[in-house]
């Protein structure tokens, strides 16, 4: 097969930064607990009529945006679409006659003849279509829309390196192919198209081991809504799926330079399309043969310098040249690094990178002979400015922030938070070095996976309008299932979380028996430490009927804790997002969080005064403070139940989809190529 030159000459300039590590002193202030039993209050207590609100905000504008499309010239669209996108006509025939294109357009192409119209005046666009007839678009648009596609291209993607960047990148413009493979965009988005590789290490439902599997997933499909071309390249491990290995097809190999002593190494591309999202998986048995995804470092610190330059190396492949590349944790992390020194003569160069920490606590550090060997970089990223910390390790993380264009967290107060000694994580100086390019999106959910109304795992399914009646059938039933005492009016309290010192289960343990008043329930469901494993089934022995200690992962029994408990308990040391809060809300189980990360950012305080806020949440890390909170919400629960059902309604009829976020992520990317 044809061989891909992807070695270039590298750039000079380095930054350098100094470590700074520090301890944070935590004030502890001790709170006194609400003590004693609430009494039951009614049956019911008052009930709150149902708000006439509409399950999900997202369908708003679903609807308004295909009323409003027609009104743009059909014929235009057939007109603009092949002068940039060849493949994408082909999927745009049906819409040759106007009345298809009302039904069709709208998901499709719409989006694409919007892209150019700005520059053309598109109040006066607007007008124009209803007056004139198809014919008299069919005769004016070719006039306006292809000149207006030819000059507003390169306008949009002028190549600049920002400040921050170590070494300097390309001042010339450069067009960008777009893929003949992606399904057109089903989104409403009037934005200019841009084409994204996203690279990571997991994606659901392929390969998942936490929130990034999520992301990965739902992200690009949320971004081909929002007008976006999207391919995402994974590693190609033997533990997918064959429903999903079967599907793939073979899209070509060469032979790829590494290490630096010259070894070279196979690099096959499997391709699977699903949801107008392009998956390219890069096939070696050597490296991904395995049956875990992470094993140890010793055997993945070579998986992913491999992994990284051969990510690029398939694009280059492929002559697929994106605007943006968006590389996700450690894994993904030399990208950026290799971009800018060994690809740095290749089309990819035009390309800018954004570099998004899901979890800063790992980072991928081992020596530096190691990494040096194993990636093939030049000596000369090997310094404190770049990936060498401590001077005797490299650190892969720190070396993608460096040479990333943009980096992005998954909520804003994790970006601030990470630029501290607390919780830099060691790079806490780095970070703050880099601070003008630190940006903080909050993760959304996606509703085709996690929708009351329509989850098929649940007992009954609801809305916002009967969620009233429908959860206590769902709580009642939940109860039943995992032998807790069956009775409407007990306060649950859901816990889902790996079992772990991060998720601020110390503090859960020490004030449990606390909780358990007569009135209360907890169900956990959960695996890790051993020592919290063992303290969960201790307390389902000693309270029997009150607490069930679900020590393993059923996603089935997660979906109907979520719509059978009352409360979430989420008191993590730190959270760079969290999406357990996210789905508690929208199957209108109120939040119980620390103040932390985008716990924070997503979860309002219950204010008594106003009656607003959606859950109750905590500041400093103390168990005091835990049961506060627990006990505010119980009160809240048992003495104002109607205030407590309308936050019910408040937290379901949120948008917390991954629309908001995309958008964000839209804004960026047309920010960096503008």
């Amino acid at each position: 097969m044809p061989k891909k030159n992807d070695a270039a000459s590298s750039s000079k300039r380095k930054p350098s930064s100094k470590a700074i590590v520090a301890e944070d002193n935590h004030e502890t202030t001790e709170t006194s607990a609400v003590t004693g039993r609430i009494e039951e209050v009614g049956k019911e207590g008052a009930k709150t009529e149902p708000a006439a609100a509409k399950k999900k905000a997202p369908a708003k504008k679903t609807a308004a945006a295909k009323k409003k499309a027609p009104a743009e010239k059909p014929a235009a669209a057939k007109e603009e679409v092949p002068a940039e996108k060849p493949a994408a006509a082909k999927e745009e025939v049906p819409a040759e006659k106007p009345a298809a294109a009302k039904e069709e357009v709208p998901a499709e192409k719409p989006a694409a003849a919007k892209e150019e119209i700005p520059a053309e005046k598109p109040a006066a666009a607007k007008k124009k279509a209803p007056a004139k007839k198809s014919a008299a678009a069919k005769e004016e648009a070719p006039a306006e829309k292809p000149a207006a596609a030819k000059e507003e291209a390169p306008a949009e993607k002028p190549v600049t390196v920002p400040e921050e960047a170590p070494v300097e990148g390309p001042a010339d413009a450069a067009g960008t192919d777009v893929p003949q493979e992606a399904a057109p965009a089903e989104g409403h988005d009037t934005s200019p198209r841009r084409s994204v590789a996203f690279i990571g290490s997991e994606c659901y439902p392929f390969v998942k081991t936490g929130g990034l599997g999520d992301v990965m997933y739902a992200l690009p499909k949320a971004l081909v809504k929002q007008n976006c071309d999207v391919k995402v390249i994974l590693p190609r491990y033997r533990c997918i799926p064959w429903e999903y290995q079967q599907k793939m097809i073979y899209r070509g190999s060469f032979q790829m330079d590494l290490c630096a002593d010259g070894k070279s190494f196979y690099v096959g591309i499997m391709e699977y399309v699903w949801d107008g999202v392009v998956y390219d998986f890069i096939d070696n048995e050597e490296f991904f043969g395995g049956g875990d995804p992470y094993t140890n470092l010793i055997d993945d610190i070579p998986k992913y310098c491999y992994f990284a330059k051969a990510a690029l190396a398939a694009l280059n492949y492929m002559d697929w040249i994106p605007d943006i590349i968006h590389c996700h944790d450690w894994q993904a992390a030399l990208v950026p690094v290799y971009l800018r020194t060994q690809f740095v003569d290749t089309k990819l160069t035009t390309a800018k990178t954004v570099m998004t920490i899901h979890n800063l606590r790992f980072q991928g550090v081992y020596n530096i002979p190691t990494i040096r060997y194993w990636s093939g970089l030049p000596d000369y990223v090997f310094n404190m400015g770049a990936l060498t910390v401590k001077y005797r390790d490299a650190n892969m993380l720190k070396g993608g922030l460096t040479y990333a264009n943009i980096i992005t967290t998954v909520s804003p107060s994790y970006a601030g938070e990470i630029q501290s000694d607390y919780y830099g994580e060691t790079l806490d100086a780095h970070l703050r070095y880099h601070s003008g390019k630190l940006r903080g999106i909050v993760n959304g959910i996606d509703y085709d996976i996690w929708d009351p109304d329509t989850d098929s795992r649940l007992y009954e399914n609801y809305n916002i309008a009967n969620v009233l009646e429908r959860k206590k059938e769902n709580k009642r039933r939940l109860q039943e299932e995992l032998g807790l005492v069956q009775d409407e009016h007990k306060f649950v309290i859901g816990l889902i979380s790996r079992l772990t010192n991060q998720k601020g289960l110390d503090l859960v343990t020490s004030i449990l028996p606390q909780v358990l008043d007569g009135n209360t329930q907890v169900v956990v469901l959960g695996t890790g430490d051993r020592g919290y494993e063992d303290t969960f089934r201790y307390y389902e022995q000693a309270y029997k009927g009150y607490v069930c200690s679900n020590i393993m992962y059923d996603e089935t029994r997660a979906h109907r804790i979520y719509a059978g408990a009352d409360a979430l308990l989420v008191p993590s040391r730190f959270e760079p997002c969290g999406l357990t809060q996210l789905i508690a809300m929208h199957y209108g189980t109120v939040p119980i969080v620390r103040e932390t990360g985008g716990l924070k950012d997503t979860v309002e305080p219950y204010n008594r005064f106003f009656n607003t806020g959606n859950g109750f949440t905590f500041d400093r890390y103390e168990p005091g403070l835990l049961l506060d909170a627990i006990n505010r919400a119980k009160t809240f629960y048992f003495e104002n139940r109607w205030c407590w059902d309308e936050m019910v309604q408040r937290d379901m009829d949120k948008n917390l989809s991954w629309e908001n976020s995309a958008r964000q992520y839209k804004e960026l990317y047309l920010e960096l190529t503008r």
